[in-house]
């Protein structure tokens, strides 16, 4: 069976998972958030004649020790929101018991436990509640585990941008290909690289420290990819390691990066000195030195032979001076 006969039947107990595993990426149409939007719209399209199929296929469902079921492998979120008791699904669950179950495999490395590939909410759910969990379990590679969490994450609370760009970047770091990582995201070609473009400009530790950020979107966080240098970015640490940082929101971290980006340094005064020699001569200088330069002005009729005797030993002077600074490093 080839591989997209097996992503076609792949999710066939969930409206979602049906509709995303029959969409071609690679067809022609509008390209970026466009298309990709387009493409959960024709996911949910197919939701009542998938669920119908799922219905009628009469796979078997078993039952779980919740403990016993892992995350992916496979990080997409930068930090998911705990559910409570209060949570829509939490009570829908305590009052009409699990209705769909999760997908599951087993896992590749642990023997005797599970791997999730979509249902991560319903499990966190049933664990607070302290019920087994309803699962089918199937024999998934990792593209499958990868496509069911992409698929899972448009049911879900929508990934940001930079969730998406850091989803993108560990999938393709992991050795998945282009065309599986599109799917998993449901975005083209183009999109596919601006997001993992993103993820690989910005360093992980500053995107740690802004977060999700929800309400930033593509072009910001292109722009901020694109004002990534190395001088720009040691302007940072010491912005979001400051505690006033982490207690603002994350879109607030995320403004407050741009601003510290784009603030112009205040330029120290230059100083301006006078210096005389302790033997009491009457030569003078005049000594004005700035963060990027210095200059010294003699005066008086012995300033051009002194001038000349300074000028003669500038090379000796500055090996001089950078001996000094050596040792002083090495203290």
């Amino acid at each position: 069976m080839s591989r997209r006969d097996r992503l076609k039947g792949l999710f066939n107990d969930s409206a979602q998972e049906l509709a995303a595993a029959n969409f071609d990426v690679s067809a022609r149409g509008p390209a970026g958030p466009v298309r990709s939007m387009a493409l959960t719209l024709g996911r949910m399209e197919e939701e009542t004649r998938a669920m119908q199929e799922a219905l009628l296929s009469g796979e078997r469902i078993v039952e779980l020790d919740p403990d016993l079921v892992d995350v992916s492998f496979i990080r997409d979120r930068l930090g998911d929101a705990t559910l409570d008791l209060d949570d829509e699904l939490v009570q829908s669950i305590a009052e009409n018991g699990q209705e769909v179950p999760i997908l599951v495999r087993n896992h590749p490395t642990s023997e005797g436990r599970y791997q999730i590939a979509y249902g991560h909410r319903r499990l966190q759910a049933v664990k607070l509640l302290g019920r087994k969990v309803f699962a089918i379990v199937r024999k998934l590679d990792d593209v499958d585990v990868v496509i069911a969490q992409g698929i899972e994450n448009s049911a879900r609370r929508n990934l940001s941008y930079i969730e998406r760009a850091i989803f993108a970047s560990n999938l393709e770091s992991g050795g998945f290909d282009r065309p599986v990582i599109m799917k998993a995201l449901a975005t083209d070609k183009t999109e596919l690289s601006k997001l993992i473009s993103v993820a690989k400009a910005v360093p992980t530790d500053i995107v740690k420290a802004i977060g999700a950020s929800p309400g930033i979107g593509r072009r910001k966080w292109i722009a901020l990819a694109q004002s990534m240098t190395g001088q720009s970015v040691a302007k940072l640490y010491k912005l979001i390691e400051s505690d006033a940082f982490e207690k603002i929101d994350s879109d607030r971290r995320f403004e407050l990066v741009v601003s510290e980006l784009t603030r112009k340094q205040a330029k120290a005064e230059p100083k301006e000195y006078e210096w005389k020699p302790k033997t009491g001569e009457r030569i003078r200088g005049v000594i004005k030195a700035s963060e990027t330069s210095f200059t010294l002005a003699l005066k008086t009729a012995d300033a051009p032979a002194f001038g000349d005797f300074l000028s003669s030993r500038l090379d000796e002077l500055f090996a001089a001076y950078q001996s000094d600074k050596s040792k002083r490093a090495g203290d």
